[in-house]
């Protein structure tokens, strides 16, 4: 059954990332994570975060972290960027960059976000970077494997379980 899965996966055709941003997109895109960054409400853990999300049409989207005295009803950045995207109508991206202020390694993006972008595609680009502009380039399918997603929900499936 994963095998299958991963199959299907590679040949994927509704994905619509993977088509190579310039350098100087990428680093405008890092940039703009960057300055997003500094709209974070982050009060509690003082961890700020932001991103910068591409759509198709190079309409971008900013997102920061916004926590809540109710730890877990706080909202990632990306998932700010990528909500506030599908309120304006969209479903398809090239990108995100995510920034934060760790300059000893890429900021990543926590299991939600992941499985929060996996549900506009697979193989679009995510930019995990640090304060001084360099980034690791990686691809949603990279960050969440053999993942859950719309498509699953229309695989064949199995009613009336017998009872035990």
């Amino acid at each position: 059954m994963e095998e299958d899965k991963l199959k299907r996966e590679v040949i994927h055709t509704k994905d619509q990332g993977t088509r190579r941003l310039t350098q100087e997109k990428i680093k405008d895109l890092i940039h703009q994570s960057q300055l997003a960054k500094e709209h974070a409400y982050c009060p509690y853990s003082k961890f700020r975060v932001g991103a910068a999300l591409l759509a198709q049409d190079d309409k971008v989207f900013t997102g920061c972290n916004v926590e809540n005295a109710c730890y877990n009803l706080g909202v990632c950045a990306e998932r700010n960027a990528m909500s506030k995207a599908a309120s304006e109508g969209y479903r398809s991206f090239k990108a995100i960059a995510i920034a934060s202020d760790m300059s000893d390694q890429f900021i990543s993006p926590c299991g939600g976000c992941r499985q929060f972008m996996r549900e506009f595609g697979s193989s679009w680009e995510v930019y995990l970077t640090k304060p001084d502009g360099s980034y690791l380039k990686m691809d949603v399918n990279e960050l969440l494997p053999v993942s859950f997603g719309p498509d699953d929900l229309s695989m064949e499936k199995v009613f009336n379980i017998p009872n035990k």
